[in-house]
């Protein structure tokens, strides 16, 4: 595994039958005759790998002003977030950038021929490795007579400090309410209006024609301050359609559920919780738009395609004495994505249920 590092020369390759150009002659870069230079080319990559710390450190200052931030003020909320983005993006692009201009400006830039052979290398080949090994850790800087101990340690705190931008999200947000029980309960309950998603509107059945669909919240959700109104309605969103009866097969335990054809089903997709509102008239099928996950509307919302795995929950309507649509009761079950335990804080749903 012995070859010359570059060669101006031509000779004949007896293998292939045609000339071999070599390697043109070697051009040194300046920080490689330039002291000066060279020091320029360690700061400028030290600065990166600044840059990299100054990203990690917006990420975390953002991710903590999120945890002030009014739930309700999806402005400052989407600021925030994008300060974490910025911060990230920073953290992770400062290393690599960093890496580069170092292993461009920095380290050995000679060229290099390794002559093919077989899979397996010799002893003195393996030897070879491992002294390469070595000279690359010398070529670095880490090692040798020049220690770049400034570059070293930026890189060095760029590396530990740049996971933060990502776990202490992670982890503070380990602290979080886990009370998951509140996923099984929402706003909807025995006489709760339903009412047009965003304006408030009342829907009384007589204007539900077949085949409209309608995007429902429970009435009163907007009277509701910021803090809570995002939080429960993320939850409650409901939508509702009328079919043709004749088309609705109606699931067993589930004969009041409807009213006429008019059915109505939570819109959180359960399999990563995306908002379920894509619906085909002619199939009677519903599409989440992240994952294609399909549901069948006319048969009980079941899944016929896609990643999710279990139908969507579906809201019990009936009339009121003065036309209104209202529920009868809560979701029968949690709404949204499946998750590890919907016995904890109380939920009697088994874990039979919960496997399918």
């Amino acid at each position: 595994m012995s070859a010359p590092e570059h060669s101006t020369g031509s000779e004949l390759d007896p293998a292939n039958g045609f000339e071999n150009p070599g390697l043109g002659e070697h051009r040194p870069r300046k920080a490689d005759i330039d002291d000066k230079a060279d020091k320029k080319a360690e700061r400028q990559t030290a600065a990166l790998f600044g840059i990299s710390i100054v990203g990690t450190i917006i990420a975390l200052v953002a991710y903590f002003t999120l945890n002030d931030a009014d739930p309700g003020d999806i402005a400052q909320i989407r600021q925030v977030n994008m300060w974490i983005g910025i911060g990230i993006f920073l953290a992770m692009i400062g290393i690599g950038l960093g890496a580069i201009h170092w292993a461009k400006t920095l380290m050995r830039d000679h060229e290099m021929v390794e002559d093919r052979h077989e899979l397996r290398s010799s002893d003195e080949a393996r030897e070879g490795a491992i002294q390469n090994l070595k000279d690359g850790v010398e070529d670095s800087g880490l090692g040798g007579p020049k220690r770049r101990s400034v570059l070293k340690g930026s890189l060095i705190t760029a590396l530990a400090v740049a996971p933060l931008a990502v776990l202490v999200p992670q982890i503070g947000n380990m602290g979080s309410d886990w009370n998951i029980s509140k996923f099984r309960h929402t706003l909807w309950g025995p006489g709760v209006r339903l009412a047009r998603d965003p304006d408030g509107a009342l829907i009384k059945a007589a204007d539900v024609t077949i085949g409209s669909v309608f995007h429902v919240i429970p009435d009163g959700l907007n009277d509701l301050d910021h803090h809570h109104l995002i939080s429960e309605k993320a939850k409650a969103v409901v939508l509702l359609v009328r079919l043709d009866p004749a088309d609705l097969k109606v699931q067993e335990g589930r004969e009041d559920w409807s009213f006429d054809g008019i059915v109505a089903y939570s819109k959180i997709c359960t399999h990563v919780g995306c908002p379920v509102a894509l619906y085909e008239q002619q199939t009677h099928h519903l599409l989440c738009p992240c994952h294609q996950s399909t549901f069948d509307v006319s048969d009980g919302c079941k899944v016929v395609f896609g990643p999710a795995k279990r139908p969507l929950p579906q809201l019990p309507i009936a009339v009121d004495d003065e036309g209104y649509i209202v529920a009868q009761a809560d979701f029968d079950e949690p709404i949204g994505p499946s998750y590890w335990d919907r016995l904890k804080g109380g939920d009697d749903t088994t874990a039979e249920e919960v496997s399918h």
